[in-house]
């Protein structure tokens, strides 16, 4: 080998040393921080969303599937435990708070009131997301004096999930094979009671144990059906009314004639419904994609056997709904250009990849996902669809929405369960809630 062409290889091969040890350009870094679970066993590396499913594997997926094709960000994943507002308020407090986090839609308020969430709008315009993409539930739920304070991702509601096995051995099947839906409070007895005396099960499956939002959306939304204006000062609620009396009776009805599961949490809800303890499943829109997966499977109590519908309207009048929104928020913190631009890239991606999301059993947040085919042709959508447009959230100027929740789900469970008399209750609940809101 000459030595020129002994330098070249040298050269050469220090050129390539050099490029292995530095990047050839500098990363652009944002913290992410999100819920809906861990699943890096399973998705972990998984850069295919449409090989994804459920929550945490769609945005686990989605993720790895952003940073995969954009090398100049890197995004930091901060998981944390449902819902992390706890954690966020504490990295708030020592300055430190992730540049992107998930968000309830009914929480923004808390956080944009203290002036502690960045309007988004000239993030959006930069990265070519235009609101009017959102819908309308989304649009309302991100937006706060006149400004964008998150990216809307979905909206979401609890449901019956419906065990149609155990429903055609009760006899509550219709003609065309639907269940057979109770459109009265006392239809609804009836009905539980046919169930169980035909299976030797209760007809619901529920989480009554430390669990205060089932309770809580349920009441909104019966609360609802019945026109009730229990917000209609933001600053208090008014519960001691004769529709909030009828849901919390309705409530306490079923579980005094044993025509519902008791003393479950959330995970042995979940268990139970899937191996086959009760007819329906009061649960969100998030576990759809999970549990039709199930029900494709051989061999276990949901096969071939599984649908899902709205809450039954047992109030009589206009057909009428509660849901929240998932969303991603920025938090105020001090942030260079490129971190932005960085910031509006993954929105823009989010924003794109919404059908993907929406996999998992939301409505999509944005109106062209809602309205596409693909969505439409997904399982059990058209059993769900008349939720998108007659479900309202709490009105946008009530702040502590998950406070309010917990009280009020704390204080229904006191009165089902019988610890409490209904009346008390009911007028504890509005007590401690209208303390929360004076004392903000």
């Amino acid at each position: 080998m000459t030595k020129f062409i002994k330098g070249l290889v040298l050269a050469a091969v220090s050129a390539a040393t050099l490029a292995a040890a530095v990047p050839a350009y500098a990363q652009t870094e944002i913290t992410v921080q999100r819920f809906f679970g861990t699943c890096d066993a399973d998705f972990g590396t998984n850069t295919d969303v449409s090989k994804s499913a459920g929550e945490c594997g769609i945005i686990t997926s989605q993720i790895n599937k952003f940073n995969a094709d954009n090398p100049d960000i890197k995004v930091t994943v901060n998981s944390v435990e449902w819902p992390g507002y706890d954690q966020l308020t504490a990295q708030m407090a020592s300055g430190e708070p992730p540049d992107l986090v998930t968000m309830h839609e009914s929480v923004i308020s808390d956080y944009q009131s203290k002036g502690q969430l960045e309007p988004i709008d000239d993030v959006l315009k930069a990265a070519g997301i235009d609101p009017a993409a959102f819908t309308a539930a989304g649009r309302d739920g991100v937006t706060k004096d006149g400004k964008i304070y998150a990216l809307p991702i979905d909206s979401h509601a609890i449901l019956w999930h419906i065990n149609l096995n155990l429903f055609k051995q009760a006899d509550l099947i219709n003609a065309d094979g639907t269940p057979k839906l109770p459109t009265s409070v006392d239809e609804l007895i009836a009905e539980a009671k046919q169930f169980k005396e035909k299976t030797g099960k209760p007809f619901l499956v529920q989480a009554t144990a430390n669990e205060k939002a089932m309770f809580t959306r349920a009441m909104y939304i019966y609360l609802n059906q019945q026109k009730s204006d229990y917000f209609a000062d933001p600053t208090k609620i008014n519960l001691t009314t004769p529709e909030a009396k009828k849901v919390v009776q309705m409530m306490k009805d079923i579980y005094d004639q044993d025509l519902t599961t008791k003393d479950q949490d959330y995970p042995a809800m979940v268990a139970g419904f899937a191996n086959g303890d009760g007819g329906v499943e009061v649960n969100g829109t998030w576990v759809i994609g999970d549990l039709d997966t199930l029900s494709k499977q051989e061999g276990n109590p949901l096969s071939g056997g599984y649908t899902v519908y709205p809450l039954p309207q047992l109030f009589g009048g206009e057909p009428s709904y509660y849901s929240d929104g998932h969303s991603w928020a920025m938090p105020k913190k001090d942030r260079s250009p490129e971190q932005l631009a960085a910031i509006g890239k993954f929105l823009k991606f989010m924003a794109d990849d919404d059908y993907d999301w929406s996999r998992t059993g939301h409505i999509p947040g944005i109106q062209a996902v809602l309205d596409s085919a693909e969505f439409k042709a997904l399982p059990h959508r058209d059993t769900i669809l008349s939720i998108a447009s007659i479900a309202k959230a709490l009105p946008s100027a009530v702040q502590r929405q998950f406070a309010i929740q917990d009280i009020l789900g704390e204080e229904v469970a006191s009165a089902v369960t019988g610890q409490k008399d209904i009346d008390a209750a009911l007028a504890d609940a509005q007590s401690r809630i209208n303390d929360l809101l004076a004392n903000l």
